[in-house]
């Protein structure tokens, strides 16, 4: 059957259930026309499959009886919410993904087992953080070795040489996410803006109004070394 089909057997059910919930309600054709504004003969149409059903009809039928729209066609019911993803189990190590989509941030749920095995520093293209869940994570960064316990976290370049396993002979749970070159999981930083950076007219500035190369310091300067008319002596002439 293809989906002309199937849409053509949901519309002719929609009628014949019309009619039965208008009847379990005990409503009348007229009744049900005033309280949508729907004509008594589109109602009746509707009903027995005459008329085929729209949104705009559908919608004010719905709200009078106060049942949603999916009860009006029978729409499916709402399917198992639940994720079921396949895990990755490689050498030691359960991987569940916890995203679906390709390409972007890619999340994990990993479960690694113990195994005594020598750290063998990798690289790769792209950025990882790590957070440890239980059990204690033994991470090589470069020249840094560390052990991470639970509630730790850990952010790295994975360009840097890195390898990381379960540190003792307890198996470790953690949440791996890794982005793509230059793809980071912190939040950055915002950079100041203009109005905070000391500029020329900055007080604090040492080329601020206080400095002599500043044009308006030099004006005031020149305004106080300037004679006062006031405390200028007597002209030998007019004395």
């Amino acid at each position: 059957m293809d989906d002309e089909a199937r849409l053509d057997a949901v519309l002719n059910e929609v009628g014949p259930r019309l009619r039965r919930i208008r009847r379990e309600r005990g409503a009348t054709l007229g009744a049900l026309s005033a309280a949508t504004g729907i004509s008594v003969s589109t109602l009746s149409r509707l009903e027995s499959g005459q008329r085929r059903p729209s949104l705009e009809l559908l919608l004010p039928i719905a709200r009078a009886h106060q049942v949603p729209l999916d009860e009006l066609v029978g729409a499916p019911p709402v399917g198992d919410p639940r994720v079921r993803a396949k895990p990755i189990v490689r050498n030691g190590r359960t991987m569940l993904p916890l995203t679906r989509r390709p390409g972007g941030l890619q999340a994990y749920k990993v479960v690694q087992q113990p195994g005594g095995e020598q750290p063998e520093p990798r690289t790769h293209e792209g950025y990882e953080w790590l957070y440890v869940l239980s059990g204690r994570l033994r991470l090589v960064l470069g020249e840094h070795d560390l052990v991470l316990g639970a509630g730790e976290a850990a952010e790295f370049d994975t360009r840097v040489p890195h390898w990381f396993g379960a540190a003792g002979e307890r198996p470790v749970e953690f949440l791996s996410l890794f982005g793509p070159q230059g793809e980071r999981m912190h939040v950055r930083a915002k950079p100041k803006s203009a109005r905070s950076r000391k500029g020329p007219h900055d007080p604090n500035s040492p080329e601020g109004p206080n400095s002599p190369d500043d044009p308006k310091s030099q004006n005031r300067s020149k305004s106080q070394n300037r004679p006062n008319s006031r405390n200028r002596p007597n002209n030998p002439r007019n004395s």
